[in-house]
């Protein structure tokens, strides 16, 4: 039996949207922050899946709770942001009516004619998962709920010249804010994100000692963040907070460090070590080296001699 698939709705305006989920008008057909307590429409088709043609960043109070991390526990009772890009997938519990908590919807076109329109590209955690939450502090909470009025202040007063610059600012502060508190995240999962960065060695470890590396090819983050469970942006960030290095660079550094340890005690070509590693082509293999390095993997090794 030809198994049944579900269609995602797919909404091209914040208008539409609100209508399909029984919610007011949007006060700006661009941008509008939306109370879930005001969904009225049966959503339960919806939320098995709809993709959005606009930014939403969401607090949700079903985030709250102790969140343990390593020996600690984090008493996080004021709920947590969420952030989805245009035309990613949102399904289950993200279009939750008896959720309580409020979402910013963004319609790309609001942003153009400003910087933000190219800059929120370069904050990553619109790419994270639905586990990857933003929790909030008390204080933290009072900021972002702060940001959120001044917003509905202005979509609330009547419209004039100024307005749009002003609800800019007001994203651009939260988008900032968000980085803060995300930065603190870090550094409270520490002990937690140390154990995701020993898991990701233990991978990186076991690939580069494989006998099956041109067979495996190269590791990539986005394999790394599968075996990990973690989405690649929120992965890169947590490493970037660790050890100042991106998922991409920590690899390539793991890579040339085994590459070294091969060079230095094997009498391995050069070809060789590059099939081992995982490189098609051991031009590739020489050139990254190179790169890194600022020697040939033959100069290296000669070094030692």
């Amino acid at each position: 039996m030809k198994k049944n698939t579900h269609i995602p709705y797919v909404f091209h305006t914040i208008t539409e949207m609100n209508k399909a989920l029984g919610m007011p008008e949007p006060k700006h057909p661009l941008i509008s922050l939306n109370d879930y307590k005001d969904i009225s429409g049966d959503v339960s088709d919806i939320a098995k899946g709809m993709v959005m043609d606009f930014y939403k960043i969401s607090y949700k109070k079903a985030l709250s709770g102790k969140i343990r991390y390593g020996q600690h526990h984090y008493d996080f009772q004021n709920g947590g942001l969420s952030f989805m890009a245009p035309h990613q997938l949102i399904a289950e519990d993200e279009s939750n009516g008896n959720c309580e908590g409020q979402t910013l919807l963004i319609h790309p076109d609001f942003l153009r004619g400003y910087a933000l329109a190219k800059n929120i590209k370069n904050y990553g955690f619109f790419s994270y998962g639905a586990n990857e939450a933003l929790q909030l502090t008390e204080s933290e909470q009072q900021t972002i709920f702060s940001l959120f009025g001044n917003i509905e202040d202005e979509l609330s007063q009547r419209l004039d010249h100024f307005s749009q610059d002003v609800m800019i600012s007001q994203i651009e502060l939260l988008l900032n804010y968000s980085n803060r508190f995300y930065n603190r995240q870090f550094l409270f999962q520490k002990v937690k994100n140390n154990d995701l960065l020993s898991q990701m060695d233990v991978l990186l470890d076991h690939h580069f000692n494989s006998d099956n590396g041109l067979q495996n090819g190269l590791p990539t983050v986005q394999f790394l963040a599968n075996q990990l469970n973690v989405t690649p942006n929120y992965l890169s960030d947590i490493l970037r907070e660790l050890t100042g290095l991106n998922a991409q660079q920590h690899i390539h550094q793991k890579l040339i460090d085994k590459a070294k340890e091969i060079l230095s005690t094997t009498n391995l070509s050069v070809s060789q070590i590059a099939y081992q590693l995982g490189f098609e082509y051991p031009q590739s293999f020489n050139k990254l080296f190179k790169n890194k390095t600022e020697v040939t993997p033959l100069e290296f090794r000669n070094s030692f001699n």
